[in-house]
């Protein structure tokens, strides 16, 4: 008997136990950079997400393109979200724990729509990586301030990205016309 009462008492302590990872940025840092990283997390599931959607739903003369470029754009965005997720980890925070986590830091919107016009589709999330690279760029302010280089370096890669899929969506959307748009 007591040797069970050991070992529960044992698994109570390590549930009770703080997931706590040594770094040297400090602990305000490191929820500056939780709370920063954990927002842009959100948004990338949400952007993700609403990129699958409408690369499901696609349809229409450019189908195959569109389906092609959504679904390339879709595994870039989920690509994010490991090295996202482990940088929190890694500065000492904690991460998205749930859909429902997702839902009340995401600020990017979900579209539930029955029916979206391609073009449509396509002008709704160059929206949503520009405004990605935005929170991007605000997100790399703050862990420059906090002397973050790795989380920095990593923010200057992820807007690139971003930028190229904003380029690739507004491409793909131009009607070819001199003027453009």
């Amino acid at each position: 008997m007591a040797k069970n009462d050991t070992k529960r008492s044992e698994l109570k302590r390590r549930r009770a136990a703080p997931l706590v990872t040594p770094t040297d940025l400090g602990t305000k840092a490191s929820k500056d950079i939780a709370g920063g990283m954990n927002a842009i997390l959100a948004d990338v599931f949400v952007l993700y997400l609403k990129t699958k959607n409408f690369h499901w739903h696609m349809s229409g003369p450019h189908f195959r393109d569109y389906h092609l470029l959504l679904d390339e754009q879709a595994d870039q965005l989920y690509a994010m979200t490991d090295p996202i997720a482990e940088r929190i980890r890694k500065t000492g925070g904690n991460t998205l724990r749930s859909i429902g986590h997702i839902s009340r830091l995401q600020r990017i919107k979900d579209n539930d729509a029955e029916y979206v016009d391609p073009l449509d589709m396509l002008a709704e999330l160059r929206e949503d990586n520009m405004t990605l690279a935005a929170r991007l760029r605000e997100v790399h302010n703050v862990v420059d301030e906090l002397r973050d280089i790795a989380t920095a370096s990593l923010i200057e890669n992820w807007i690139d990205e971003t930028e190229r899929r904003t380029w690739f969506l507004f491409e793909s959307s131009r009607k070819g016309d001199k003027a453009g748009h």
